[in-house]
């Protein structure tokens, strides 16, 4: 199985999380690590070193993040292990659904490749989708 760590500004972390929870029911495994404004560096990476541990089952860990770039993203791109921890930013909803229920039946490369696919695929425009269907 392999691990998941969500790292994001605020409690967005959390939040996506529970909602996930809802739909799909417990994402055991899956660890929301959460960022304050006045958390430094070091503590953030403290948090994030402990969450990948807390999370690695022998199969990697997935760290997504909320913006690439961002304090989140560019802290756990520190952890960056070919094999054993892939970070994916961009974190939106179906992407995490995609995510908690397949992190039992991919590996990690896998996993991530389908998390990004169903985050890109779910975005969209509804004046767009309403034409096509016009």
């Amino acid at each position: 199985m392999v691990g998941i760590v969500i790292v994001t500004h605020g409690n967005l972390a959390r939040d996506l999380v529970e909602v996930t929870e809802v739909i799909v029911g417990s994402c055991s495994g899956v660890i929301p690590v959460t960022i304050q404004p006045e958390e430094g560096i070091a503590e953030i990476a403290r948090k994030v070193e402990s969450a990948i541990k807390a999370a690695d089952r022998g199969s990697g860990v997935l760290i997504l993040t909320d913006l690439f770039g961002g304090t989140p993203s560019n802290v756990s791109l520190s952890f960056l292990q070919e094999d054993k921890v892939e970070v994916l930013s961009g974190i939106n909803l179906p992407m995490l659904i995609k995510i908690a229920t397949n992190c039992d039946a991919s590996d990690l490369k896998e996993l991530a490749r389908l998390g990004k696919a169903a985050g890109k695929k779910n975005i969209s425009l509804a004046s767009e989708i309403m034409r096509k269907k016009v």
